[in-house]
């Protein structure tokens, strides 16, 4: 009995001390450590301006469309009634181009009508002359004077008659067409000008909270210069660099845990929605110092598969990694 209880000691024993080297000769597990971001927004304005008003400071959480700041330019106000007025005298031109006053119209039928009394009186007098010409009365050549008479009178009708035409008409085709080109030209440069003074008034584009304002009222901003810088809370994101012999079994819709120190959060499950390879000087290993193939790093960014109070960006992340790959 003694002897069967000292073999089994020595079993026990040398299960432990194989389990014991076991575990003091495996590899740790490896960990890879990412970071918390999100979707930064810088903004600007389109049009220079001095700062009249400011509706939000660092720290404070804005809604898409909501005004931020607004700005104040006398010079695009000023161009903005200047091109107001062009458009007025366009449109009054483009009037004019396709109407005649009334009055004209009345003074061209008058003619017309006049115009017709002549050609109705040389008729007369040359139907007269002619029926004296058969009783000798009259001479041929009274007859002829007469029959020219009625010519130029029915062409001075036929003149009259085009004058009244044109009046009822107006203007031709080309300057109607060159009359509403100008309108339109003028109504656009309108539409430009509105925009601009539109632009005065910056408006937030995304939900989200104000991490650094430039902006400070009453100074002068040239377009495009920064005045506030947003980041996108809402929807954050994790970011990791991976040595590319880490990827393998990984692909876009991929999933796999992690953990957020900073709030206390563990097992997250978190799916991948871009890998994309860094630059070439990103690189882990060099040829010619292991005398294998250099090895590449890649950004893995994966999003929180549920949502997670209180991520920040620039928070720190981690996840256990199996050296071979995933």
């Amino acid at each position: 009995m003694a002897r069967i209880v000292r073999s089994v000691v020595v079993v026990v024993c040398l299960v432990a001390l194989a389990i014991v080297l076991w575990f003091a000769t495996r590899p740790p597990p490896l960990v890879v450590q990412g970071e918390v971001s999100a979707n930064r927004v810088d903004i600007s304005s389109r049009v220079s301006g001095r700062i009249a008003k400011l509706g939000a400071d660092v720290g404070d959480t804005v809604t898409a469309g909501a005004v931020i700041a607004e700005l104040e330019s006398p010079q695009l106000i000023a161009s903005m009634h200047m091109s107001e007025a062009a458009l007025a005298v366009a449109e009054a031109d483009l009037a004019r181009v396709n109407s005649t006053r009334p009055e004209t119209i009345a003074a061209r039928r008058a003619e017309v009508a006049a115009a017709d009394a002549d050609v109705q009186l040389s008729q007369e007098n040359s139907a007269r002359l002619s029926r004296l010409l058969a009783s000798g009365s009259s001479t041929q050549a009274q007859v002829d004077e007469a029959s020219r008479n009625v010519e130029a009178a029915l062409r001075q009708k036929e003149a009259a008659q085009a004058n009244l035409d044109l009046a009822v008409a107006g203007s031709s085709k080309e300057e109607k067409a060159l009359a509403a080109a100008q309108v339109d030209q003028a109504r656009a440069a309108l539409g430009q000008q509105k925009t601009d003074v539109n632009e005065l008034v910056i408006r937030s584009p995304i939900d989200g909270q104000v991490t650094t304002r430039v902006a400070e009222l009453g100074e002068n901003f040239s377009a495009g210069a920064p005045l506030f810088s947003l980041i996108e809370i809402s929807r954050p994101w994790f970011t990791f660099n991976l040595r590319e012999d880490l990827l393998k079994g990984l692909s876009i819709g991929s999933t796999f845990k992690v953990d957020v120190p900073a709030i206390g959060k563990t097992g997250v499950e978190v799916k991948v929605t871009m890998i994309n390879a860094q630059g070439q000087y990103a690189t882990w290993r060099a040829t010619r110092a292991t005398g294998d193939f250099d090895l590449r790093t890649f950004e893995v960014r994966a999003e929180p598969t549920t949502p997670i109070e209180g991520l920040r960006p620039g928070m720190s992340v981690v996840a256990a990694w199996p050296a071979a790959g995933k």
